[in-house]
Formats: structure tokens, C-alpha cells, sequence
């Protein structure tokens, strides 16, 4: 049985919501399990023993969450080496822009030799104010579907061998 792992990081509910999208879309490929785990949840045999991954992380003051920070502190030095070439989405849920937070995920991935099978997607919230940043998010459904459809894809690819 091959091993989809899904880690993210969320605060306020979107990057959870996206996660989670991706999950329920992978599961409907037979023949793979998926792993949907929070980034303080996430070791480093999860890492090892999945076939690809996919990382979902809030933009926080323009990088990724400290708690995916942690997750990739904790586990990177173990899996080196142990990944390489396995497949790679990243989600980004931000208030502006998200494209820093992508590439410090993007960045640490390239180190573990991961191959990148889509661009990040972004979903950008236009939270600007403390309420509005603090304040919990709903994710738009059709952003949603996305997310289900980048899930199933990468399910899809590990199952069949593609990536």
C-alpha cells in the first residue's frame, strides 16, 4: 500500500480546511493510504515511509508557520537522503501574498531532492487587520475543489507509479 502524507499547520481553520480538502480527494484512489497529520504531530518515520507528500501551511507574517518550521527542524536531518525524488504539492493558505511561504517549503524540498509535481497553490484570504488575521477562515468551496483535485492527482500518481 503505497503512502500519501499530508502535514499542515493551522491557527485559524483555512490551511486546516485545504488539508483536509486534499485528503478527501486522495482517498478516493484505491490503493493508498493517506496520512493527514499535524505539523507537531508529524516524525520523521512518517516522512520515510510515505511515497509523496503534500505540505499545507499558513503564510504568518510573511514565511510559513513556525509550527511547519518545526515540523521540517525535526524531521529533516533524519529523512536525508531517504526521500529523494519522491513527489511534492504545497498549500499555502495567506492573508496577502504567500509566495515566501511557498518558497521556504520549496527550499527545504529541494534539499530532500523532492520533485515538485504542480506550482504551490496559494489561496489568498485578503486578511489584513489583527481581527481579520486572528478571525476564523472559510475557505471558498471552489478553492476547496481545487485543493480535493491536487489531492487526487497526487494519490493518483503515486498509485499508478507516475511519480
Amino acid at each position: 500500500m503505497k503512502v500519501l502524507l499530508i502535514v499542515y499547520h493551522s491557527m485559524t481553520g483555512g490551511t486546516r480546511q485545504m488539508a483536509s480538502a486534499a485528503a478527501d480527494g486522495a482517498r478516493s484512489e484505491p490503493g493508498v493510504d493517506v496520512l493527514l497529520l499535524p505539523a507537531a504531530e508529524a516524525q520523521a518515520a512518517h516522512v520515510i515511509s510515505a511515497d509523496g507528500f503534500i505540505f499545507a501551511t499558513p503564510e504568518n507574517l510573511g514565511a510559513m508557520s513556525g509550527m511547519m518550521k518545526d515540523f521540517f527542524d525535526r524531521t529533516y536531518y533524519a529523512a536525508l537522503d531517504k526521500v529523494n525524488g519522491r513527489p511534492l504539492i504545497t498549500l499555502v493558505c495567506a492573508g496577502s501574498d504567500g509566495r515566501s511561504a511557498a518558497q521556504q517549503v520549496e527550499r527545504i524540498s529541494l534539499g530532500w531532492r523532492l520533485k515538485p509535481i504542480a506550482a504551490p497553490y496559494i489561496v489568498c484570504t485578503s486578511a489584513q487587520s489583527a481581527a481579520q488575521i486572528l478571525k476564523p477562515k472559510i475557505i471558498e468551496p471552489s478553492c476547496l475543489e481545487r485543493c480535493a483535485d491536487l489531492g487526487k492527482t497526487m494519490a493518483s500518481g503515486i498509485a499508478l507509479g507516475i511519480f
